[in-house]
Protein backbone atom coordinates (compact mmCIF):
# COMPACT_ATOMS: atom_id res chain seq x y z
CA UNK A 1 0.00 0.00 0.00
CA UNK A 2 1.32 3.33 -1.30
CA UNK A 3 1.69 6.30 0.93
CA UNK A 4 0.94 9.83 -0.88
CA UNK A 5 1.65 12.71 0.16
CA UNK A 6 1.12 16.51 -1.46
CA UNK A 7 4.21 15.70 -3.15
CA UNK A 8 3.50 12.39 -5.19
CA UNK A 9 -0.29 13.22 -5.28
CA UNK A 10 0.58 15.72 -8.52
CA UNK A 11 2.22 15.06 -11.63
CA UNK A 12 3.38 17.96 -13.22
CA UNK A 13 3.93 18.60 -16.63
CA UNK A 14 7.20 17.75 -18.36
CA UNK A 15 8.62 14.19 -16.37
CA UNK A 16 8.68 12.44 -19.61
CA UNK A 17 11.80 11.85 -22.19
CA UNK A 18 9.14 11.56 -25.17
CA UNK A 19 8.72 15.46 -26.54
CA UNK A 20 5.00 15.01 -27.41
CA UNK A 21 4.29 13.83 -24.13
CA UNK A 22 2.87 17.35 -21.60
CA UNK A 23 1.92 14.64 -18.66
CA UNK A 24 1.65 11.33 -18.05
CA UNK A 25 0.26 9.02 -15.16
CA UNK A 26 1.16 5.35 -15.32
CA UNK A 27 -0.22 2.34 -12.66
CA UNK A 28 3.01 2.07 -10.99
CA UNK A 29 3.47 6.07 -10.09
CA UNK A 30 -0.14 6.19 -9.13
CA UNK A 31 0.02 2.94 -7.05
CA UNK A 32 -2.83 1.95 -8.57
CA UNK A 33 -3.88 -0.95 -10.91
CA UNK A 34 -6.19 0.47 -13.84
CA UNK A 35 -5.58 3.97 -15.37
CA UNK A 36 -2.66 4.69 -17.63
CA UNK A 37 -3.14 8.56 -18.83
CA UNK A 38 -1.35 11.27 -21.15
CA UNK A 39 -1.70 14.25 -22.56
CA UNK A 40 0.04 14.41 -26.03
CA UNK A 41 1.14 17.56 -28.36
CA UNK A 42 1.13 17.04 -31.98
CA UNK A 43 2.29 19.48 -34.96
CA UNK A 44 0.43 19.54 -37.92
CA UNK A 45 1.22 16.42 -39.91
CA UNK A 46 2.94 14.45 -36.86
CA UNK A 47 1.45 10.69 -35.29
CA UNK A 48 1.58 8.52 -33.04
CA UNK A 49 1.32 5.23 -32.90
CA UNK A 50 -0.49 2.98 -30.67
CA UNK A 51 -1.73 -0.93 -29.55
CA UNK A 52 -4.25 -1.17 -27.00
CA UNK A 53 -3.52 -4.98 -26.38
CA UNK A 54 -5.75 -5.95 -23.19
CA UNK A 55 -6.93 -2.28 -22.89
CA UNK A 56 -9.89 -0.23 -23.77
CA UNK A 57 -8.58 3.91 -24.90
CA UNK A 58 -10.83 7.04 -24.80
CA UNK A 59 -9.07 9.67 -27.22
CA UNK A 60 -10.54 13.18 -26.30
CA UNK A 61 -9.00 16.42 -28.34
CA UNK A 62 -8.46 19.31 -26.16
CA UNK A 63 -7.61 21.12 -29.05
CA UNK A 64 -7.19 21.12 -32.73
CA UNK A 65 -8.11 18.16 -35.12
CA UNK A 66 -7.25 14.61 -35.31
CA UNK A 67 -7.39 12.33 -37.74
CA UNK A 68 -7.66 8.29 -36.68
CA UNK A 69 -6.70 4.85 -38.40
CA UNK A 70 -6.76 1.92 -36.90
CA UNK A 71 -8.19 -1.86 -37.92
CA UNK A 72 -11.51 -1.15 -36.30
CA UNK A 73 -12.02 2.19 -38.92
CA UNK A 74 -11.18 5.07 -39.70
CA UNK A 75 -12.59 8.06 -38.33
CA UNK A 76 -11.06 11.66 -40.04
CA UNK A 77 -11.21 15.29 -38.72
CA UNK A 78 -12.33 14.35 -35.07
CA UNK A 79 -11.99 17.41 -32.68
CA UNK A 80 -11.93 21.08 -33.60
CA UNK A 81 -12.61 23.38 -30.68
CA UNK A 82 -9.69 25.93 -30.61
CA UNK A 83 -9.55 24.96 -26.66
CA UNK A 84 -11.30 23.43 -23.70
CA UNK A 85 -12.77 26.71 -23.06
CA UNK A 86 -14.51 27.06 -26.57
CA UNK A 87 -16.99 24.52 -26.87
CA UNK A 88 -17.97 21.19 -26.23
CA UNK A 89 -15.75 18.00 -26.79
CA UNK A 90 -15.72 15.00 -29.30
CA UNK A 91 -13.67 11.78 -28.26
CA UNK A 92 -13.72 8.44 -29.59
CA UNK A 93 -13.58 5.04 -27.75
CA UNK A 94 -11.26 1.68 -29.04
CA UNK A 95 -11.70 -1.73 -27.72
CA UNK A 96 -9.10 -3.94 -27.08
CA UNK A 97 -6.41 -5.01 -29.73
CA UNK A 98 -7.17 -2.27 -31.68
CA UNK A 99 -3.98 -1.18 -33.86
CA UNK A 100 -4.29 2.50 -34.22
CA UNK A 101 -2.37 5.96 -35.65
CA UNK A 102 -3.42 9.38 -34.32
CA UNK A 103 -2.60 12.14 -37.11
CA UNK A 104 -2.79 15.91 -36.37
CA UNK A 105 -4.80 17.58 -39.37
CA UNK A 106 -3.46 20.91 -37.58
CA UNK A 107 -1.73 22.04 -34.07
CA UNK A 108 -3.63 19.30 -31.54
CA UNK A 109 -3.48 18.43 -27.86
CA UNK A 110 -5.34 15.42 -26.94
CA UNK A 111 -5.84 13.35 -23.94
CA UNK A 112 -5.21 9.36 -24.22
CA UNK A 113 -6.59 7.37 -21.23
CA UNK A 114 -6.84 3.19 -21.03
CA UNK A 115 -7.71 0.67 -18.87
CA UNK A 116 -6.87 -2.89 -18.59
CA UNK A 117 -10.28 -5.07 -19.80
CA UNK A 118 -11.11 -8.47 -20.76
CA UNK A 119 -14.40 -7.84 -22.48
CA UNK A 120 -14.84 -6.02 -26.06
CA UNK A 121 -17.17 -3.66 -27.29
CA UNK A 122 -17.80 -2.13 -30.28
CA UNK A 123 -15.77 1.69 -31.37
CA UNK A 124 -17.58 5.00 -30.64
CA UNK A 125 -17.30 8.29 -32.09
CA UNK A 126 -18.27 10.70 -29.65
CA UNK A 127 -19.74 14.36 -31.30
CA UNK A 128 -20.99 17.21 -29.30
CA UNK A 129 -24.27 16.04 -30.71
CA UNK A 130 -24.19 12.91 -28.01
CA UNK A 131 -22.27 14.67 -25.29
CA UNK A 132 -24.93 15.45 -22.32
CA UNK A 133 -24.23 18.59 -20.63
CA UNK A 134 -25.52 18.88 -16.77
CA UNK A 135 -25.40 22.22 -14.05
CA UNK A 136 -24.82 20.54 -11.16
CA UNK A 137 -25.08 21.97 -7.50
CA UNK A 138 -26.31 25.80 -6.86
CA UNK A 139 -25.04 28.94 -5.64
CA UNK A 140 -21.02 29.05 -5.58
CA UNK A 141 -21.39 25.04 -5.98
CA UNK A 142 -22.66 25.59 -9.45
CA UNK A 143 -20.24 23.57 -12.29
CA UNK A 144 -20.86 22.60 -15.63
CA UNK A 145 -20.66 18.49 -16.62
CA UNK A 146 -19.92 17.55 -19.96
CA UNK A 147 -20.67 13.80 -20.34
CA UNK A 148 -17.89 12.49 -23.05
CA UNK A 149 -17.83 8.10 -21.50
CA UNK A 150 -20.63 8.80 -18.84
CA UNK A 151 -21.81 5.97 -16.38
CA UNK A 152 -23.43 3.56 -19.04
CA UNK A 153 -21.53 4.21 -21.45
CA UNK A 154 -21.44 1.21 -23.47
CA UNK A 155 -17.50 0.03 -22.41
CA UNK A 156 -16.19 -2.44 -19.36
CA UNK A 157 -14.77 0.30 -17.37
CA UNK A 158 -14.04 4.01 -18.39
CA UNK A 159 -15.33 6.68 -17.49
CA UNK A 160 -14.87 10.06 -18.67
CA UNK A 161 -16.36 13.31 -17.82
CA UNK A 162 -14.68 17.15 -18.21
CA UNK A 163 -15.88 19.63 -15.52
CA UNK A 164 -16.00 23.59 -15.35
CA UNK A 165 -15.92 25.55 -12.08
CA UNK A 166 -16.58 28.97 -12.73
CA UNK A 167 -14.29 31.75 -10.54
CA UNK A 168 -15.15 31.81 -7.21
CA UNK A 169 -16.67 28.84 -7.18
CA UNK A 170 -16.33 25.02 -5.98
CA UNK A 171 -16.91 21.84 -7.90
CA UNK A 172 -16.86 18.49 -6.81
CA UNK A 173 -18.56 19.61 -3.95
CA UNK A 174 -20.03 18.61 -1.48
CA UNK A 175 -16.95 16.18 -0.83
CA UNK A 176 -17.49 13.18 -1.89
CA UNK A 177 -15.69 9.67 -2.26
CA UNK A 178 -15.66 6.26 -4.41
CA UNK A 179 -13.12 4.08 -2.40
CA UNK A 180 -15.17 1.34 -1.19
CA UNK A 181 -17.30 -0.88 -3.22
CA UNK A 182 -21.03 -0.90 -1.92
CA UNK A 183 -24.28 -2.65 -3.18
CA UNK A 184 -28.15 -2.52 -2.04
CA UNK A 185 -29.85 -5.36 -1.59
CA UNK A 186 -31.23 -5.75 -5.29
CA UNK A 187 -27.27 -5.15 -5.86
CA UNK A 188 -27.41 -1.56 -6.99
CA UNK A 189 -23.92 0.20 -6.85
CA UNK A 190 -24.16 2.40 -3.97
CA UNK A 191 -20.69 3.69 -4.35
CA UNK A 192 -18.18 1.98 -6.57
CA UNK A 193 -14.13 1.47 -5.76
CA UNK A 194 -13.04 3.97 -8.68
CA UNK A 195 -9.61 5.46 -9.28
CA UNK A 196 -9.58 9.02 -10.85
CA UNK A 197 -7.66 11.44 -12.94
CA UNK A 198 -8.42 14.93 -12.66
CA UNK A 199 -6.29 17.03 -15.18
CA UNK A 200 -6.63 20.82 -15.12
CA UNK A 201 -6.61 23.47 -17.30
CA UNK A 202 -6.93 26.94 -15.95
CA UNK A 203 -8.41 29.57 -18.60
CA UNK A 204 -5.83 32.61 -17.63
CA UNK A 205 -2.18 32.32 -17.69
CA UNK A 206 -0.91 32.59 -14.12
CA UNK A 207 -4.36 30.75 -12.78
CA UNK A 208 -4.59 28.19 -10.18
CA UNK A 209 -7.25 26.05 -8.46
CA UNK A 210 -7.31 24.88 -4.76
CA UNK A 211 -8.23 21.07 -3.76
CA UNK A 212 -8.41 19.24 -0.66
CA UNK A 213 -7.86 15.27 -0.68
CA UNK A 214 -9.12 13.25 2.32
CA UNK A 215 -9.91 10.04 3.70
CA UNK A 216 -12.50 8.82 6.45
CA UNK A 217 -11.58 6.30 8.94
CA UNK A 218 -13.86 3.70 6.97
CA UNK A 219 -10.96 4.35 3.24
CA UNK A 220 -8.85 1.36 3.13
CA UNK A 221 -6.23 3.77 3.51
CA UNK A 222 -6.97 5.05 6.44
CA UNK A 223 -7.63 1.43 8.36
CA UNK A 224 -4.11 1.01 6.84
CA UNK A 225 -2.64 3.75 8.85
CA UNK A 226 -2.01 5.91 5.76
CA UNK A 227 -4.80 8.48 5.67
CA UNK A 228 -4.77 11.19 3.38
CA UNK A 229 -5.63 14.91 4.46
CA UNK A 230 -3.48 17.52 2.26
CA UNK A 231 -4.32 20.48 -0.07
CA UNK A 232 -2.68 20.82 -3.20
CA UNK A 233 -2.42 24.26 -5.70
CA UNK A 234 -3.32 23.34 -9.31
CA UNK A 235 -1.79 24.96 -12.46
CA UNK A 236 -2.57 24.21 -16.43
CA UNK A 237 -1.41 20.55 -17.07
CA UNK A 238 -0.95 19.44 -13.47
CA UNK A 239 -2.74 15.73 -13.07
CA UNK A 240 -3.56 14.96 -10.08
CA UNK A 241 -4.11 11.13 -8.38
CA UNK A 242 -7.17 10.32 -6.44
CA UNK A 243 -6.76 6.78 -5.29
CA UNK A 244 -9.31 7.09 -2.54
CA UNK A 245 -10.92 9.87 -0.17
CA UNK A 246 -12.95 12.82 -1.03
CA UNK A 247 -11.48 15.17 -3.41
CA UNK A 248 -13.01 18.77 -3.38
CA UNK A 249 -11.67 21.62 -5.74
CA UNK A 250 -12.31 25.19 -5.59
CA UNK A 251 -11.65 27.77 -8.60
CA UNK A 252 -10.24 31.34 -6.90
CA UNK A 253 -12.00 34.76 -8.26
CA UNK A 254 -10.89 35.48 -11.55
CA UNK A 255 -9.96 32.07 -13.12
CA UNK A 256 -12.11 29.38 -14.60
CA UNK A 257 -11.02 25.70 -14.13
CA UNK A 258 -11.12 23.05 -16.54
CA UNK A 259 -10.71 19.40 -15.40
CA UNK A 260 -10.89 16.46 -17.04
CA UNK A 261 -11.59 13.29 -15.04
CA UNK A 262 -10.57 10.25 -15.89
CA UNK A 263 -12.04 7.05 -13.60
CA UNK A 264 -11.84 3.65 -13.83
CA UNK A 265 -12.59 0.80 -10.87
CA UNK A 266 -15.02 -1.68 -9.90
CA UNK A 267 -17.96 -0.35 -12.01
CA UNK A 268 -18.83 1.82 -14.91
CA UNK A 269 -20.66 3.67 -12.51
CA UNK A 270 -19.87 7.46 -10.80
CA UNK A 271 -21.81 5.83 -7.67
CA UNK A 272 -20.19 7.84 -4.47
CA UNK A 273 -20.95 9.16 -0.93
CA UNK A 274 -21.03 12.34 0.18
CA UNK A 275 -19.08 13.52 3.13
CA UNK A 276 -22.01 13.98 5.25
CA UNK A 277 -20.31 16.69 7.84
CA UNK A 278 -21.11 18.92 4.59
CA UNK A 279 -24.11 17.20 2.46
CA UNK A 280 -26.48 19.63 4.41
CA UNK A 281 -25.36 22.11 2.28
CA UNK A 282 -27.66 21.57 -0.61
CA UNK A 283 -30.09 22.50 0.81
CA UNK A 284 -29.66 25.86 1.27
CA UNK A 285 -29.01 26.43 -2.61
CA UNK A 286 -31.31 29.46 -3.42
CA UNK A 287 -30.35 29.07 -7.51
CA UNK A 288 -27.43 28.73 -9.91
CA UNK A 289 -25.01 30.69 -11.22
CA UNK A 290 -26.09 32.40 -14.46
CA UNK A 291 -22.06 32.06 -15.67
CA UNK A 292 -22.65 28.07 -16.91
CA UNK A 293 -22.99 27.03 -19.49
CA UNK A 294 -19.47 28.84 -20.74
CA UNK A 295 -20.40 28.25 -23.94
CA UNK A 296 -23.87 27.63 -25.98
CA UNK A 297 -24.46 24.22 -25.55
CA UNK A 298 -27.73 23.75 -27.79
CA UNK A 299 -24.97 24.60 -31.23
CA UNK A 300 -23.38 21.62 -30.49
CA UNK A 301 -20.97 21.33 -33.10
CA UNK A 302 -17.12 21.52 -31.14
CA UNK A 303 -15.93 23.53 -34.01
CA UNK A 304 -17.97 26.89 -33.25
Amino acid sequence: MQQYTAQNLVVHPGGSADPDVVVEVTPALAGWDFIHFQVRRLGPGASWQFETGAHELALVPLSGVISVESNRGAWPAVGGRANVFAGLPHALYLPRNTTLSVRADAPAEFAAAWVAADQDFAPCLVTPANVPTEIRGGDHATRQINGILPAGFPCQRLVVVEVYTPAGNWSSYPPHKHDIHKTGPDGTVLEADLEEIYYYKIDRPGGFALQRLYTEPESPLHQGGMPIDTALVLHSDDAVVVPEGHHPVSSPPGYTTYYLNVLAGSAQSLANSEDQAHAWVKDTYAGQDPRVPLYPINQRDGRK
